[in-house]
């Protein structure tokens, strides 16, 4: 899966922070607050990433409802999985990432190879 563009982001980044499903109105008068937009561009986009499976949708009325597919972090771990498939060396680009990790982001690491530790380094 392609990394999204600048209004794609947008747009997946206000369906997640919803937690619920929402029309095309909904989040044009998001956008609003912060651009100029049409709304057959968020319409067009919204339509985009239905059909790229990022989004379900379902009719009501005229419109439609819509709704992430994915969580924003399940997401975001696809495209680290897929940079990562994509890369020559898999170590060397691991040991980059890791040695770039804030205090924060290494503590949150941590946490999460308590919960789902490596295949290999079971006790």
């Amino acid at each position: 899966m392609r990394a999204l563009g600048d209004l794609e982001s947008a747009i997946m980044d206000r369906l997640w922070s919803y937690h619920r499903p929402a029309s095309v109105r909904d989040v044009l008068e998001d956008l609003r607050r912060d651009r100029q937009i049409a709304y057959t561009t968020v319409m067009t986009v919204m339509d985009k990433l239905y059909k790229k499976g990022l989004l379900k949708r379902q009719p009501q009325g005229k419109a439609y409802l819509y709704e992430p597919v994915i969580s924003e972090e399940a997401y975001a771990a696809q495209q680290m999985r897929e940079t990562l498939a994509r890369s020559g060396n898999q170590a060397a680009t691991l040991v980059h990432f890791l040695e770039r990790l804030t205090p924060e982001e290494s503590t949150a690491l941590a946490a999460a190879l308590q919960v789902f530790p490596p295949r290999g380094l079971h006790s």
